[in-house]
């Protein structure tokens, strides 16, 4: 039988039964477990309560749960890639990188703590989070307004696409024309709307009791029906493009289901005022149900994925379109293997609260009764009213000594304190969260090597990596395949992004939207303090390699040891690390070491150990030549001073002589001629050019 195309009345007809259906199982299967979940986590309990007695409740569930939350943010939330792409062949390696980093950016610019926080709260509370991720479509508009403008400036600007003339004034005026005579031209103001069309990325939190799903389902991938069912004014129905008489006449949630107003109910802690007044008809809240499902609507004898926009408590079809993927991230911290909901956190310990609730109260009891224990009284012997006064020192007339009797109550609480620390290890092992695990149990550990410490709290941490694992693999993987899908069907034009501390343009139309998901955190992926010690060894090694080969050895270059160094630092916390590391890549290590080769080429080459020692005794030698030479000036200094020293006593000794003689034999003698003898050269380098050497040379 050949498959026919469905009509429009048929489509609606079955829409609005799954979606029924749906909305019926929650009420009758799910939205009980939640509700009570909500009223343990607020400290309610559903054992019975005496007047007189204590009412003190154990809040058990709060209390894990508190505890837990904050370990699993910071599983999340301490590493910036907590999930990461990865490339399906060689070119989508950098694409892979500049993919991770834009989408990790872009959840946190969407406020991604507290999207987490709702969705591990209410995966801990009430068995699944749910986060939504879609493209919002939004028109900006801005006014402008223009004055003395000519007819021809007039219509260029209100001509424009997505112009709207708000105010329009026309006023004539003299002008001198080429001719030099004067005329009238009109002159325009006016005031104009500019429309621009925009989008932007969006992740929701979606409440639990919002979203809805059929009971065959196993998995958001694996499905009938998939809902989501919320409340919208009448006025953004408009905006969507909708009718407004068709959508104002719609009902709300309110007038159909209770089980909703029940859980909104619980989690706010108070009741919404429904809005009476309609004068305003563009305020109206109505119901609004996106449902998406598979259908053969065509009639191809293939049923393709349909987003169904549904109105009213009545589910009225309003639009349908084909949708390329159901738009929902559910997170679970425990899933049942084969179905959609798992286990919360709630559903393992509310029956603990109970009894550890029963066992609190009946030590406070016990103690309220042993402190102040119930009065025996022989009637007409005792004033009643000052037994009845319980003040301090306060006097009791009696007739009788004997007339009052203390009815005395043994003290057994002791013995109930054994059973309440049974009842919190019972807690711990379900849970895994206890003081010795998360090093707070002084009792404990004091005692206990460092080992055995650490081997406590990773025991206790076994439950947290778990729960941690499940949130990643089940949504967190889910959430950023859905944000990159978007965010490149979306969009139509390159980007500036922050990279390695510099701005690199991206152009997310070229990645590949195919691309798989990989968690870096929880069980399986190693603890912080083993990723530290891991790089550590990895950037010695690095250190080596390069130390040992220089740079081009093939396997090491700075951009990884820079790498390696700002990844310890993210897992001690340090993100900024560009405060302390220059940014760097191949293009710019490239240039470095070009420069480095320009300057080594400068200098000598360096010699090699034989050239080295030839050359070092040539110094030497050259060295000793010359302390010889200045040896030898110096000692030649000393010969010439040393010889005018003995020509001035030789002049000196041929005067007293020649007196002498002149004084006894009355006979002069020659005395310049003598000096004209002694004054002649006695040195090669001393004696006029041409001259002869004479005397004793």
């Amino acid at each position: 039988m050949k498959p026919e195309r469905i009509d429009e009345d048929r489509v609606e007809s079955i829409v609005q039964q799954a979606v029924q259906d749906a909305v019926d199982f929650i009420e009758s299967e799910i939205a009980d477990d939640r509700i009570k979940a909500q009223r343990y986590f607020d400290g309610e309990v559903d054992i019975g309560e005496e007047d007189g007695r204590s009412k003190v409740v154990a809040t058990k569930v709060r209390d894990t749960i508190r505890s837990i939350k904050p370990s699993l943010l910071r599983v999340f939330l301490s590493t910036d890639r907590a999930v990461e792409y990865i490339p399906s062949n060689q070119d989508d390696v950098a694409v892979a990188q500049q993919a991770t980093q834009y989408m990790h950016w872009a959840f946190n610019e969407l406020n991604g703590y507290n999207l987490l926080n709702d969705a591990f709260h209410d995966a801990m509370v009430k068995k699944a989070g749910v986060l939504k991720v879609y493209w919002d479509k939004y028109t900006e508009a801005e006014t402008y307004s223009f004055t003395n403008l000519t007819d021809e400036e007039f219509s260029a600007i209100v001509n424009e696409d997505n112009v709207d003339v708000i105010e329009h004034s026309q006023e004539m005026s003299i002008s001198i024309d080429q001719m030099g005579m004067e005329i009238e031209v009109p002159e325009h103001s006016v005031t104009i709307s500019r429309k621009t069309d925009k989008g932007m990325l969006q992740v929701k939190s979606v409440p639990p009791e919002e979203f809805m799903v059929d009971r065959n389902a196993k998995s958001i991938d694996d499905f009938y029906v998939v809902a989501h069912r919320t409340e919208m004014r009448v006025s953004d129905l408009v905006n969507m493009g909708f009718d407004f008489e068709k959508v104002s006449n719609l009902t709300g949630i309110g007038s159909s289901d209770t089980y909703s107003e029940i859980e909104d109910f619980e989690r706010r802690g108070y009741q919404q005022e429904e809005e009476e007044s309609t004068e305003d008809l563009s305020m109206k809240l109505v119901a609004v149900t996106e449902a998406y499902m598979k259908m053969d609507i065509e009639g191809t004898g293939v049923a393709q994925l349909y987003k169904f926009m549904l109105g009213g408590n009545d589910y009225q079809l309003l639009d349908y379109e084909p949708y390329s993927e159901v738009p929902f991230a559910v997170f679970e911290v425990d899933p049942e293997p084969h179905a959609f909901f798992g286990r919360s956190i709630s559903d393992l310990i509310n029956d603990d609260q109970d009894a550890a609730t029963a066992m609190l109260r009946g030590v406070l009891d016990n103690v309220a009764l042993t402190n102040n224990p119930r009065m025996g009284i022989v009637d007409n012997q005792v004033n009643v009213d000052d037994v009845l006064n319980n003040e301090i020192g306060g006097i009791i007339r009696m007739k009788n000594p004997q007339a009052i009797v203390p009815i005395s109550v043994p003290f057994v609480a002791a013995q109930t304190l054994a059973a309440i620390q049974y009842m919190d290890d019972a807690i711990e092992t379900k849970t895994g969260v206890s003081r010795a695990s998360m090093g707070l149990d002084p009792d404990a550990l004091q005692n206990t090597t460092a080992t055995a410490a650490n081997i406590t709290k990773q025991a206790g941490a076994a439950q947290i990596e778990v729960m941690s694992r499940n949130l990643a693999e089940g949504g967190m993987k889910r959430l950023f395949k859905l944000m990159l899908k978007l965010f490149i069907e979306n969009t139509d034009e390159e980007k500036m992004m922050r990279m390695n501390s510099q701005f690199v343009p991206i152009d997310p139309r070229s990645w590949n939207s195919s691309m798989d998901v990989m968690c870096n955190i929880g069980l399986g992926t190693g603890k912080e303090d083993e990723k530290v010690a891991i790089l550590q060894q990895t950037l010695q090694m690095q250190m080596q390699i390069w130390q040992t080969y220089g740079p081009g050895n093939g396997l090491v270059s700075m951009t990884l040891i820079r790498n390696t160094m700002a990844d310890i630092m993210a897992l001690a916390g340090v993100r900024n690390s560009d405060r302390y590391l220059m940014p760097m890549d191949a293009q710019t290590e490239q240039q470095l070491l070009m420069m480095k080769q320009q300057q080594m080429a400068g200098q000598p080459k360096p010699l090699d150990p034989g050239q080295a020692l030839v050359q070092a005794e040539q110094l030497k030698a050259q060295a000793k030549a010359q302390s010889d030479m200045v040896k030898m000036e110096v000692d030649a200094q000393k010969a010439i001073a040393q010889d005018d020293r003995e020509r001035d006593k030789m002049d000196q000794d041929l005067l007293i002589k020649a007196a002498e003689i002149l004084g006894k034999y009355d006979t002069a003698i020659d005395v310049e001629n003598i000096k004209a003898a002694q004054s002649e050269p006695r040195y090669p380098d001393e004696r006029p050019s041409g001259a002869v050497s004479g005397g004793r040379f």
